[in-house]
């Protein structure tokens, strides 16, 4: 009788131990660099905290926080995931020049031809290459890109031309390249700089996708806006979310399996399309201003002056200790393939 009792105690000890497993409940940190009303925020992040916290029933829950609002520059958040000072960071890998450097393919200038297919794409290329290699400090979730950058500027820009002296704020250092290869004298500065800096002079225009236009209403500070016909975007950028690798492996594993369930590809094409609709919205904020789409000819020359951009990256590339051509090969392949 002794024994049974013993085995009994025990057995209901091994239950209950695993019934508080089953019952853990994970909240996780986000953090970001954009405002509540952001598509990425409002249209991307809420739904999928709503997604995950319906998959586990309640038990994983992601506890949102915009704007750096947890402290730091842009540019720190993906260490802050590394060093698990958050959870998990939504970032672009731009924002550290020089450190993702097989990540900018996707990057290149006139590379994208459609974000839900580059998106896929680029989630393909993190999983085959990048989260061995230079995403290896972070769980990445998922990655995605934005939608075609256009030029905004003062002035109509309707060909090569009209770019020339013209002080053109560029995000990244593929983009600054590209517009000092066009012609114009690059400024590089963060998004929310770009009101003052129209209304102060000391830039012309800017490059940003539509998507985010209404955030900082640059519809009303500039009135032409400059697209490329047919299929080519003039650039895009990376945009990654990453997780603390120790906080991703202590969770238990069925919320494990949840998580990687509601992220990965499938979330990726999500964000493509979610881009998509807040370009739509952007460009419809800038109805009644002169909206310019370049012709194929024309683009053909912007292609051309572009090839520096290119060699150059190659040539940085092969120093970085990977091929840059076949990247650039391999990139242009996933889109294809995910089209």
């Amino acid at each position: 009788m002794k024994r049974f009792l013993k085995t009994s105690f025990a057995a209901l000890a091994v239950l209950g131990a695993a019934s508080a497993a089953h019952a853990q409940e994970v909240t996780l940190s986000v953090h970001h660099f954009m405002s509540q009303k952001a598509p990425l925020h409002a249209k991307f992040l809420v739904p999928l905290a709503e997604n995950i916290a319906k998959a586990s029933d309640g038990r994983i829950k992601l506890e949102l926080f915009d704007s750096m609002s947890l402290g730091g520059r842009p540019g720190d958040l993906y260490d802050q995931a590394v060093d698990g000072a958050v959870d998990i960071a939504l970032t672009l890998p731009g924002y550290t020049s020089g450190r993702f450097n097989q990540s900018e393919v996707f990057e290149l200038p006139f590379m994208m031809q459609d974000p839900v297919a580059t998106s896929k794409a680029f989630y393909d290329l993190v999983e085959s290459d990048l989260q061995d290699g230079e995403f290896e400090e972070a769980k990445i979730l998922t990655g995605w890109v934005h939608g075609p950058g256009v030029i905004h500027s003062e002035e109509p820009i309707t060909k090569l031309e009209d770019l020339a002296g013209k002080e053109m704020r560029g995000p990244t250092r593929l983009v600054t390249d590209l517009l000092g290869e066009l012609g114009a004298t690059p400024v590089g500065m963060p998004l929310p700089k770009i009101p003052e800096n129209l209304s102060k002079g000391v830039i012309s225009g800017a490059v940003v996708p539509w998507e985010v236009t209404p955030s900082i209403r640059l519809a009303e500070l500039v009135h032409n806006h400059t697209e490329l016909g047919g299929d080519k975007a003039l650039y895009t950028a990376t945009f990654v979310l990453a997780m603390n690798w120790d906080v991703y492996e202590s969770m238990p594993e069925d919320l494990r399996a949840i998580l990687d369930e509601q992220t990965g590809k499938a979330l990726a094409e999500f964000a493509g399309n979610v881009m998509v609709e807040a370009d739509a919205f952007g460009r419809s904020k800038a109805e009644g201003n002169n909206i310019i789409q370049l012709d194929e000819a024309e683009v053909a020359r912007w292609i051309d002056a572009a090839k520096p951009v290119y060699d150059r990256w190659i040539e940085r590339a092969n120093g970085e200790g990977f091929d840059g051509a076949a990247a650039i090969e391999k990139a242009k392949a996933l889109i294809a393939e995910n089209q």
